[in-house]
């Protein structure tokens, strides 16, 4: 086994990965910036060190300075989290050439998997169901307008190297294919380095479904079964959920044996995921693979009883995958919501500053996956999640109510949240029916929208009590008609008298 591993991440995902450490007996080096000196991570590591200043480029994304953190602190493995350095193939490839273990697949089938292209034209030579349109990219606007005429409208174009919903455009008509796809290869080029952009047809309301899958280098592979991904915002998921309402026992298995076979196409090692798209009739098509531990991928310990992070590492040890496919079962249903610091009310821009009191939630079958704490800054300069909160159930509908009693103990001052809007989408009657789609947002967006007039009364609550203490009683009473606590939402707050 490893004897130190470097954290090559931050946040909420970087301490998970420390705790599992932590259980393993494995030494942790956390690498910081800047703007991150003071942050959880730093605190949990038994070790930490500054690699540069807050921008990502100087720091975590800074390849160099990570891998030599690495060798002068004795470390001899890297695990990359997710987002930053973990998808990106020459880091795989400088990691283990300066000697040390990349804890994730070998580079060539991350790079492989991460041209959607290429991956792409792997699947249907594989035989796994893509979803129609162009099998390789192109400059020339012709090609992109005689598919578009070919498979019908409405299509995407999409970049090759990129995810995120970056480099995406949806196109209903002719006219629109040439301004479309030279904005997509615009914005690709400036998020990803690569103008590379290819066409598909643009399923209308699907689910997004993905599978977690491992493989070792003994040549076992398995799924672990799905995850419910289709609430999203920005083409980014902040509701996950398994078992997926829509996938029977049947769908099931042949999904997963689908996830295992593009695994097996692409020689693929460690714990990644396969992820689909699923029509209203119930036809999936493979989308992508993500060569890293998911956001989500909690959900998928709550009902397997499997610690994936600790899988990763002993895989990218060499250690075999301990169970069969066989031996593995779901029990139960888990629901997590990304606790984002961002104004849900305004178009989900990120909040940043100092937290200054904060509450997690507590009780039987929830989990909270945090990388802050009161008195924490939250920067501007990185992605706004705060925590992941999660909870099993006996049941989907056990899951549900315990994930909104648990938001609404969810006590996060200071920064905007997106606590509240998670609630309403768990109160939603399509969500409470398992109606979910990817525009399941945008779909319902009069239904998802805030109460303002609660929020001033939260204010007002609020403002009330600072300047008299014994006006408790009077916001106990507002927070009992609004059903909710004015501590969750008014951001900034202090006691009369009091200092910041």
């Amino acid at each position: 086994m490893f004897k130190k591993i470097l954290i090559a991440n931050r946040s909420e995902i970087a301490c998970r990965i420390i705790r599992a450490c932590k259980e393993m007996n494995i030494p942790t080096l956390a690498v910081y910036s800047e703007a991150d000196e003071f942050a959880q991570h730093v605190k949990l590591a038994d070790e930490a060190v500054c690699i540069g200043p807050a921008a990502p480029l100087q720091s975590y994304l800074n390849m160099d300075a990570v891998i030599n953190a690495a060798l002068e602190n004795g470390c001899d493995a890297i695990h990359p989290g997710y987002g930053f350095l973990s998808e990106k193939h020459e880091f795989n490839k400088k990691v283990r050439e300066a000697g040390l273990v990349f804890i994730g697949p070998k580079p060539e089938p991350m790079k492989l998997l991460g041209s959607k292209v290429e991956s792409r034209i792997t699947m249907i030579e594989a035989g796994v169901p893509v979803i129609p349109g162009m099998k390789t990219s192109s400059k020339n606007i012709s090609d992109f307008e005689e598919m578009a005429e070919k498979i019908g409208f409405p299509v995407l174009i999409k970049a090759s190297d990129g995810g995120g919903g970056k480099g995406m455009r949806v196109v209903h008509k002719l006219e629109d294919i040439k301004s479309s796809v030279e904005a997509a290869m615009r914005e690709s080029q400036t998020a990803f380095g690569s103008e590379v952009v290819f066409l598909e047809k643009y399923l209308e309301s699907p689910r997004h479904i993905e599978f977690q899958v491992a493989g070792d280098e003994h040549g076992n592979f398995v799924h672990l079964f799905e995850r419910e991904c289709s609430i999203q915002r920005r083409h980014q998921k902040i509701i996950e959920e398994t078992p997926s309402t829509a996938v029977s026992p049947e769908l099931r298995q042949r999904m997963g044996e689908t996830a295992v076979k593009v695994i097996q196409a692409s020689n693929y090692t460690n714990v990644g995921t396969v992820e689909f798209l699923l029509d209203k009739d119930n036809n999936f098509y493979f989308l992508e693979v993500n060569t890293r531990i998911q956001v989500e991928h909690p959900i998928t310990e709550m009902v397997t009883g499997i610690d994936l992070v600790k899988l990763q590492i002993r895989i990218a040890a060499g250690e075999a995958i301990p169970f069969k496919q066989e031996e593995l079962s779901q029990n139960g249903h888990s629901i997590e919501c990304r606790i984002y610091a961002e104004d849900a009310d305004n178009n989900f821009m990120p909040s940043s500053g100092k937290i200054h009191f904060m509450k997690e939630p507590v009780g039987p079958g929830v989990r909270y996956d945090s990388g802050v704490y009161s008195g924490a800054e939250v920067p501007i300069f990185y992605d706004p999640i705060l925590a992941k909160l999660i909870v099993w159930g006996k049941d989907r509908e056990e899951a549900r109510l315990r994930m909104i009693n648990a938001l609404k103990s969810n006590v996060v001052l200071g920064v905007k949240t997106s606590n509240k809007f998670m609630q309403t989408v768990l109160e939603n009657q399509h969500f409470i029916d398992g109606d979910t789609c990817t525009n399941f947002i945008d779909s319902h967006s009069d239904d998802l929208k805030f109460n303002s007039t609660a929020s001033l009364l939260h204010a007002f609550a609020a403002a009330a009590l600072s300047e008299d203490t014994n006006q408790t009683q009077t916001v106990n009473h507002v927070a009992r008609q609004l059903n909710s606590s004015p501590w969750l939402e008014i951001g900034y707050w202090e006691i009369a008298g009091g200092s910041r």
